[in-house]
């Protein structure tokens, strides 16, 4: 339903993850019964979920141990850990900034060139340590990296910047061409981020199996400031779904919706499947992880952007172990530990067996939902407050 702006514009009503709740079907199921696995291609994945290409939540470590607990991290092929040959000395330095000198150190830290030599290397090491290799590059740098990745042995390339279109125009340079690059790719390619239904439709033809829906959601960024631009996710995610359904009745091709930034809990994750992603990608949660490289701090890939950066370094402290934050067991009370197990539980409370049924699930608009009955919670400021 469009609402009347001003007598010149009028816009739809979108709703973030905080404005609508799950609701419970006729039956319930036992969370042991409930399969929360998806699959990307030929990589199956136990828990649905993407690590994001962050400097300060995806190092090779990570990757190895992520991809042990049964999910996938993505690292960025254009961050410290292809800049440095030692780039724990460079994260331990942007943990020490004051919040006022951050951004501006951070871009001379990110002066320094991309390395081919560690592009491979950084592939390599990864699956040195026995699990699949997924990595992301910008639209703009793709032609010159994805070959000595796919060399050294990447298995899904991630193609991701704050927005980005299967029709990017420009009279200064000569655009990547997502319908003719794709489909020649030897690896499967995942693309994004997206935030309407015609963009994300757009994405699937060109051959993706993966679309990352979500323009500034997340903890660090501040694209929605900056630039004025992004979708409350929650809508973002039935828009794309709804570009999924078209795509598949066309084509006959299935397209992973990938919910990408917002999410903070459980309750959060569960929702993005409600509204429709396959899969969701999240970096704040995980830099709160004791094995992240951020040492507790979290930005993201456009922080540092030498001319407009659309990010910050917060600080998210250290929760747990990684295995803590994904599938427990969790020592807090507040869903931001144990989020898949989360998952699991919210998926057998409303009876559905497997992510397929569970997108079928009803939501309802509640702008209520984390306020009703919670007055002492939020005066003391424990659980929900």
């Amino acid at each position: 339903m469009e609402v009347e702006i001003g007598k010149g514009k009028t816009g739809r009503r979108a709703y973030g993850f905080d404005e609508i709740t799950i609701v419970p079907s006729r039956r319930t199921r036992d969370p042991e019964d409930v399969d929360i696995s998806t699959q990307i291609d030929k990589f199956k994945m136990e828990i649905p979920c993407l690590a994001s290409a962050m400097d300060g939540v995806v190092d090779v470590k990570l990757a190895i141990e992520m991809g042990k607990l049964g999910g996938m991290a993505v690292l960025n092929l254009e961050g410290i850990q292809t800049r440095y040959e030692n780039p724990d000395e460079l994260l331990k330095e942007i943990a020490s900034f004051s919040k006022e000198e951050a951004t501006r150190n951070m871009q001379k830290i990110y002066e320094e060139p991309i390395k081919e030599e560690l592009v491979a290397k950084r592939i390599k090491q990864i699956k040195d340590g026995g699990v699949a290799a997924i990595a992301s590059i910008t639209p703009q740098k793709v032609e010159k990296y994805y070959k000595i990745a796919i060399d050294a042995g990447l298995d899904i390339l991630v193609i991701q910047g704050t927005v980005v279109s299967a029709e990017h125009v420009s009279k200064q340079v000569v655009p990547l061409d997502l319908k003719q690059f794709i489909p020649n790719c030897p690896i499967p390619v995942i693309v994004g981020g997206v935030a309407s239904y015609s963009t994300s439709l757009h994405l699937m033809r060109t051959g993706a199996v993966g679309v990352l829906v979500g323009v500034g959601p997340g903890a660090a960024c501040t694209t929605r400031q900056v630039l004025g631009v992004g979708v409350p996710m929650a809508t973002a995610i039935a828009d794309a779904s709804a570009a999924r359904t078209r795509h598949l009745e066309e084509t006959g091709k299935y397209c992973h919706v990938i919910a990408d930034g917002g999410m903070r809990t459980g309750g959060d994750i569960a929702k993005a499947i409600a509204c429709g992603a396959d899969l969701v990608m999240i970096g704040g949660p995980i830099s709160r992880a004791k094995e992240s490289p951020g040492r507790g701090y979290h930005w993201g890939m456009a922080t540092f952007h030498p001319e407009l950066p659309r990010g910050t370094r917060i600080k998210t402290e250290i929760a747990g172990t990684l295995a803590e934050i994904l599938i427990g067991p969790a020592h807090e009370n507040d869903g931001t530990l144990n989020l898949f197990g989360a998952l699991r539980t919210s998926m057998a409370t409303c009876g559905y067996e497997n992510i397929k049924d569970f997108q079928k699930a009803e939501v309802m608009i509640a702008p209520t939902i984390k306020t009703e009955g919670k007055v002492e919670q939020r005066a003391q400021k424990v659980g929900m407050g």
